[in-house]
């Protein structure tokens, strides 16, 4: 049996992806031979505002740095909107230099962003039409809407629900995450992404979303997950987080 080393970069403020990414792996372990540990390093951020998030993703090189001093098998940088928020495409930028830092300490390892991630889930849908929900403030949520326009996926509706306090955003409550999805223009849409931030939790939902929709639904932690598993060469599948996950794109 062989047990992967998970890091995530993770702002300060995050508690989610310390409990998403690690219940769909727990999932994962009951009907799969591997088995994973979690670590994380953080990046210091409270408010989700432009002027924090670019001074957060200035600490994610000695946030590498540090996992990969514990010799992690693949490493998540949990914050979407702060790679997305610094330019169309630098969720490459960030993965290669990233891993560059793990190189130069002597320990390499494959580094994923969940704003990658989720282009990449979208992807591998095929799916280029999508609604979306975001707990960001109106002008971020655009940066998002951009971000996934410059990728070839366009985002038809989408709902901004206006949380600037991190931790406000943890305690949303997911249940009432379908409902707010069920409110967009959706018809269209080829899948619809339940939560485009690594902090708003949706993964108890997202089935259920699926049902009431009629088509795939994904969250950045249930991206993140896929592409984690597919960097470290595993079949990308566990249960009761969608089709993503389902192993129809294992």
């Amino acid at each position: 049996m062989t047990t992967y080393r998970i890091g995530q970069i993770v702002p300060s403020s995050n508690v989610t992806m310390e409990t998403e990414v690690p219940a769909l792996l727990r999932a994962r372990e009951a009907v799969a031979p591997e088995r994973f540990t979690f670590h994380s390093s953080r990046m210091r951020m409270t408010k989700v505002t432009p002027e924090q998030l670019r001074a957060m993703d200035a600490e994610s090189d000695r946030c590498a740095t540090e996992l990969s001093d514990a010799r992690m098998d693949v490493i998540g940088y949990a914050c979407l909107v702060a790679v997305m928020a610094t330019g169309h495409g630098y969720h490459r930028e960030a993965e290669r230099r990233l891993h560059l830092r793990t190189v130069r300490n002597g320990a390499p390892a494959p580094v994923v962003t969940s704003a990658g991630a989720l282009v990449a889930g979208l992807r591998e849908l095929g799916a280029a039409k999508v609604a979306m929900v975001t707990p960001y403030l109106r002008p971020l949520a655009r940066t998002v809407v951009e971000y996934l326009a410059a990728e070839g996926i366009e985002v038809l509706d989408h709902a901004a629900l206006e949380i600037a306090d991190n931790l406000d955003v943890a305690a949303h409550d997911p249940a009432r995450l379908p409902a707010i999805a069920r409110g967009l223009d959706h018809a269209e849409a080829d899948a619809v992404v339940l939560s485009a931030c690594v902090q708003l939790p949706s993964l108890s939902a997202v089935e259920e979303a699926e049902q009431l929709l009629g088509k795939p639904v994904v969250s950045a932690a249930v991206c993140t997950t896929h592409q984690l598993l597919r960097a470290l060469g595993l079949p990308a599948f566990a249960p009761g987080a969608g089709h993503l996950l389902s192993g129809a794109y294992a």
